[in-house]
This record gives structure tokens, C-alpha cells and sequence, in this order.
């Protein structure tokens, strides 16, 4: 049926010791939006697969 029995579920993160997480920060909206400005606009570069519809209609105007 499973591999192995439910009694030893949990073990390796039972044994492994606790670490803090880092706080972390996004950046200023005002920054962040300047930063998808300079790509989107500036440089070209949509989000994506090349292939996909929306970098093709993005593309083509």
C-alpha cells in the first residue's frame, strides 16, 4: 500500500533544529512601480513565456 507506516511520520522535521526567519520588506510601491515602468516600457520586456498570446499582443502594437 504506502511507503512506510504512519508512526514514523514527521520524523526529519521533528530532527531538525529551529531557525528564525528573516524579516523580510518588499520595496516602496513608488520604487516597485518604477521598477515594472523601466521594464515593461522602457525595456520591452513583458512578463511570460515569448510564445504565449499576451507578449504577442503586447508586441505587436
Amino acid at each position: 500500500m504506502g511507503h512506510g507506516s504512519l508512526q514514523k511520520s514527521g520524523k526529519v522535521r521533528k530532527q531538525t533544529p529551529k531557525v528564525t526567519a528573516k524579516e523580510r520588506h518588499s520595496a516602496i510601491p513608488r520604487r516597485s512601480l518604477r521598477n515594472k515602468y523601466v521594464r515593461r516600457i522602457q525595456l520591452g520586456k513583458y512578463a511570460g513565456q515569448p510564445s504565449s498570446m499576451g507578449s504577442k499582443r503586447v508586441r505587436s502594437r
